[in-house]
């Protein structure tokens, strides 16, 4: 009898225990959702960050030093493999004279649709650099000077035919 009493007690710690056990268990989990969802909320944040910092707000380009290590990389992969890299070169004609005679607005609505309109344009992978105020520099991999040329020429008519007040000269270097 003696016997049986302490098994049951026993029993009944056992159960108590794995009771506190569970619970102790559930919070736990709870706890790592929450840090999983904190966690979550600082890689956006991060994420967020990071394209503030490297993203051209006007443009949506890469920002000049991190667009020119961009450009760099791909040149020495072009030099790596023997690829063919086209650059070229983007200069907003008289981003001046659009600021000073119609102001600063329209000035950055000109630069954000030669940003929109090269990014509609051209591959996923290829690398726009904002370059100066109103120069951006593209680096167009595994790309003939031709293809590159009929593509910028486009994207010059793209620019030309919603606003034709102001010319953007696009195009390959040396081309």
């Amino acid at each position: 009898m003696l016997r049986a009493k302490r098994d049951r007690e026993r029993a009944a710690a056992d159960r108590a225990k794995a009771a506190d056990d569970r619970a102790r268990a559930a919070g736990d989990r709870e706890e790592a959702a929450r840090e999983r969802a904190e966690a979550r909320l600082h890689r956006t944040e991060s994420d967020d960050n990071l394209e503030l910092a490297t993203t051209d707000e006007l443009t949506g380009a890469w920002t000049r030093k991190f667009g020119l290590e961009e450009v760099s990389r791909e040149l020495e992969r072009a030099r790596r493999s023997g690829a063919t890299l086209v650059l070229a070169f983007i200069d907003v004609d008289d981003l001046k004279q659009v600021n000073d005679s119609h102001g600063h607005l329209a000035g950055d609505a000109l630069l954000q649709l030669v940003g929109e309109t090269l990014r509609a344009n051209i591959r996923p992978y290829d690398v726009i650099a904002r370059y100066g105020g109103d120069e951006l520099v593209c680096a167009m991999p595994n790309l003939s000077a031709l293809d590159a040329r009929a593509r910028f020429d486009k994207i010059a008519a793209e620019l030309t035919a919603v606003n034709a007040e102001h010319s953007v000269t696009v195009g390959p270097c040396g081309g």
